[in-house]
C-alpha cells in the first residue's frame, strides 16, 4: 500500500504549512519509498507517499476529478476497479491513469460518500471536495488499512500512522491510559482508542466527514450475523462456494504490475491461499519463518506445502537473539506495546519478501475469525460452561460486567474480566491504582451490542474476534505495520467483501463440530492442500515470549525493567514488575502461548514506546 497524511482547517484555522505537510509525509517514507506528492488548497492539505504496485509510471497522487474540484490521496487497493471503471466510462468519466484507485475520485463525483457501498478493497483515503468544502476520510470494511486522526481545535489532522500526526505542531505527545488498559485486557487496542491521548483510530467500516457543520463519524459496514442459524442450501454447496469465492478473491489480489507472493506458515489457511495463488501465477514466491531446533518450528509443514504448490520457497531462521534485536524497531512501527513477540517474526518475513524483490504478499488472516478457528469455538460447540468461579457474588459481578460489555450475561469471551481487572490494577503504580476507575477500559462496551445480542454463540464469538482481535491487532500492528516496515503490501483474500458476505450465511455446524474447527475451510482445501496439513489440528503462529528475552540477560533489557526506571516512569509498580521478572526467570517457568498473557512483555515494550516517541512519565 502507501502512506497518506494531511489536515483540514476547522473554523477560522489557517491551512497547514507546506513544510509541516512535508515532515508528516516524510515520516511515512517506509510505506511509500517510490515517490511523493501533495496539494494544499482551500484549507485542506493532502500528502502522499507511494509504493508503486499498479500502473507504475502513471499512478502518482494526489488524483483529481476532470474539473479539479475533487482531489484524493489513497493508501490501498480497489480490487473491483475494472468493473467500476467500465461503468464509470459508460457514464462519460475520463480517466487519466490505469491506476485502480482512480475509480474512487469518479465514484465520489457521482455518488458522494455512498461510493463506499460499491468498492471491494483494502483502503484508507482522504477526498477533498472543494465545491462543498468537505473532507471525507474512510477506512475499509475490515480495517486492513489504518487511518488515524485528531482534532487540534484549529485542524483535523490525519495520517496512515501516528508518527505522521506527531510531526504536526498542534498534536501533543501524551499516553492514553485507557489504551494501555486495553492492551493489558483485550487482544490489543480497540478503535477508536490508541496509545496516544487525543489521537483516534478510525474504526473499520467507518468514514469521517469534516465540513462547516463540524466532524462526524458514521458506519457504512459492519459484520452483521443473522439471529437464526438456518440452512438454505445442501451441505456440499457451502464448501464448493467458498472455494469458488476464495479463488476469485485470490485472483483479484494477484493482479499487479509487480511480483505477488504469499506467506506460508505451514497451516491450513496460508497453504490454501498459496495453492490458489499458483493458479493465477505459476511458481509464486512463498516466505516462511523457521525456528531451528525449537519445538515451535513448522518448517516440515511449510516445505511440504511449498512442494505441493510448486512455489519458489524462501525461509528466514529466527532465534531469540533476532527477537531482541528487532524489538525496538517493531515497537516503533507498531506504535503500541504488545504481549506477543511474533510481530518481530512478521517483520522478518517482510524483509525476506523485499530482499527477493516482492512488493505484495497474500496472507491467510480472517479465516479463524470467520470460520471458527480458535479453541474457544470448539468449547462453545461442545456446550461447555466456562467462566464461573463457584462464588455466587463474584459470578453475579462477572455477569453484570458481561451484560455491560456484550449485552449478554451468559457470554464468556476469553476470560473472567471482573477478576482480571483486579489483577491488571495491581500492576499499575499506586497512584494509578487509585485512579483506575477514570481510565478502566471495562467501564464501557467496546463492541456494538446490537450485533451480539440474540445471535448464536458462534456468531457472537466471531463478531467479537473480528472486532477485538482482527481489525486493530492482527491486521494493524501485526499485519500492515510489519509488512510496510519493509515497504511490502499485505493482501487478505479471506477478507474479500464477497467472502465476508458468504461467511454470514454458513450454518454454524459447518464451521465447528465434533470433527474439529473450520470444517468448511478444510473441505474447500481438499485436493489443493496436502492431507497432513488439511487434517492438522489448529497450531497458531507463535514465537518466544519475555522469559526468553530475560534469559539472555542483556544490559538493555535489564535496564528497561529496572526498579529505578519503572518507578521514574510512574506507570507500573516496580515491586510487582520485579516479582513478575523473578517468576519468569524461575527454573522451568514458561508461558502458554495461547492461554497466558505475557504481562512483562507489555511492561517492556511500553517502556520502549515511551523512549521511542518521547512520551512523558506519569507524575
Amino acid at each position: 500500500m502507501c502512506g497518506i497524511a494531511g489536515s483540514m482547517a476547522l473554523g477560522n484555522g489557517p491551512p497547514t504549512d507546506a513544510a509541516v505537510l512535508d515532515r508528516m509525509t516524510a515520516a511515512l517514507v517506509h510505506r511509500g519509498p517510490d515517490s511523493a506528492g501533495s496539494v494544499i488548497r482551500d484549507g485542506a492539505a493532502l500528502g502522499f507517499r507511494r509504493l508503486s504496485i499498479v500502473d507504475l509510471d502513471g499512478g502518482a497522487q494526489p488524483m483529481y476529478s476532470e474539473d479539479g474540484d475533487v482531489a484524493m490521496v489513497c493508501n490501498g487497493e480497489i480490487f473491483n476497479h475494472r468493473e467500476l471503471r467500465t461503468e464509470l466510462e459508460s457514464r462519460g468519466h475520463r480517466f487519466r491513469t490505469s491506476c485502480d484507485v482512480e475509480v474512487l475520485v469518479h465514484l465520489y463525483e457521482d455518488e458522494g460518500p455512498k461510493l463506499l457501498d460499491r468498492v471491494n478493497g483494502q483502503f484508507a483515503f482522504a477526498i477533498h471536495d472543494r465545491g462543498r468544502r468537505r473532507l471525507l476520510l474512510a477506512r475499509d470494511h475490515a480495517g486492513i488499512a489504518p487511518l488515524y486522526y485528531t482534532d487540534t481545535g484549529r485542524h483535523l489532522v490525519f495520517g496512515s500512522e501516528i508518527k505522521a500526526l506527531l510531526r504536526h505542531p498542534g498534536v501533543p505527545r501524551e499516553v492514553d491510559l485507557t489504551g494501555l488498559d486495553q492492551v493489558l485486557t483485550f487482544p490489543g487496542l480497540v478503535s477508536p482508542r490508541t496509545m496516544f491521548r487525543g489521537v483516534s483510530s478510525l474504526r473499520n467500516g467507518c468514514c469521517l466527514v469534516v465540513d462547516e457543520d463540524g466532524v462526524r463519524e458514521s458506519r457504512y459496514w459492519d459484520l452483521d450475523y443473522p439471529c437464526t442459524d438456518e440452512q438454505h442450501e445442501p451441505d456440499e454447496y457451502y464448501a464448493e462456494r467458498l472455494r469458488e469465492l476464495l479463488a476469485d478473491a485470490v485472483h483479484r489480489r494477484m493482479q499487479a504490475d509487480v511480483d505477488v507472493g504469499f506467506y506460508l506458515s505451514g497451516g491450513l489457511d496460508s497453504s490454501l491461499i498459496g495453492a490458489l495463488a499458483a493458479r493465477s501465477a505459476p511458481h509464486p514466491h512463498s516466505f516462511s519463518v523457521t525456528f531451528p531446533e525449537s519445538p515451535v518450528d513448522e518448517s516440515r509443514y511449510q516445505r511440504l506445502a511449498a512442494a505441493k504448490i510448486g512455489s519458489r520457497h524462501h525461509e528466514v531462521p529466527f532465534t531469540e537473539r533476532d527477537l531482541t534485536d528487532g524489538l525496538e524497531r517493531m515497537v516503533a512501527h507498531s506504535e503500541c506495546p504488545v504481549k506477543e513477540t511474533y510481530n518481530t517474526c512478521s517483520m522478518a518475513l517482510s524483509a525476506l519478501a523485499r530482499a527477493h524483490g516482492v512488493k505484495a504478499v497474500l496472507s491467510g488472516e480472517g479465516a479463524d475469525e470467520l470460520f471458527g478457528g480458535y479453541l474457544g469455538y470448539r468449547f462453545d460447540a461442545g456446550g461447555h460452561e466456562r467462566g464461573r468461579s463457584g462464588d455466587p457474588l463474584l459470578d453475579a459481578l462477572e455477569e453484570d460486567l458481561r451484560a455491560r460489555l456484550w449485552g449478554d450475561r451468559g457470554l464468556f469471551y476469553e476470560r473472567r474480566y471482573h477478576a482480571w481487572r483486579s489483577q491488571v490494577r495491581e500492576l499499575y503504580a499506586p497512584g494509578l491504582q487509585a485512579d483506575h476507575h477514570e481510565f478502566d477500559c471495562l467501564a464501557h462496551s467496546v463492541a456494538d451490542r446490537r450485533r451480539i445480542s440474540g445471535r448464536p454463540r458462534l456468531h457472537q464469538r466471531s463478531y467479537l474476534d473480528f472486532t477485538l482481535r482482527l481489525s486493530d491487532h492482527l491486521l494493524t500492528d501485526h499485519g500492515d505495520r510489519m509488512a510496510l516496515a519493509h515497504s511490502v503490501e499485505a493482501r487478505y483474500p479471506f477478507l474479500d467483501r464477497q467472502v465476508l458476505d458468504f461467511a454470514l450465511t454458513v450454518p454454524t455446524r459447518l464451521k465447528v463440530g465434533p470433527q474439529g474447527e473450520k470444517l468448511i475451510v478444510r473441505q474447500a482445501a481438499r485436493g489443493l492442500v496436502p492431507p497432513e496439513i488439511a487434517n492438522r489440528e489448529k497450531y497458531g503462529f507463535r514465537a518466544p515470549g519475555s522469559p526468553g528475552l530475560l534469559r539472555q540477560n542483556t544490559e538493555w533489557i535489564n535496564d528497561l525493567l529496572s526498579p529505578a526506571r519503572i518507578a521514574r516512569q510512574g506507570y507500573f509498580d516496580p515491586v510487582v514488575v520485579e516479582h513478575l521478572r523473578s517468576r519468569y526467570l524461575g527454573d522451568g517457568f514458561d508461558l502458554h502461548p495461547h492461554l497466558d498473557d505475557d504481562l512483562l512483555l507489555v511492561v517492556l515494550t511500553f517502556g520502549i514506546l515511551l523512549d521511542t516517541f518521547s512520551l512523558p512519565g506519569h507524575v
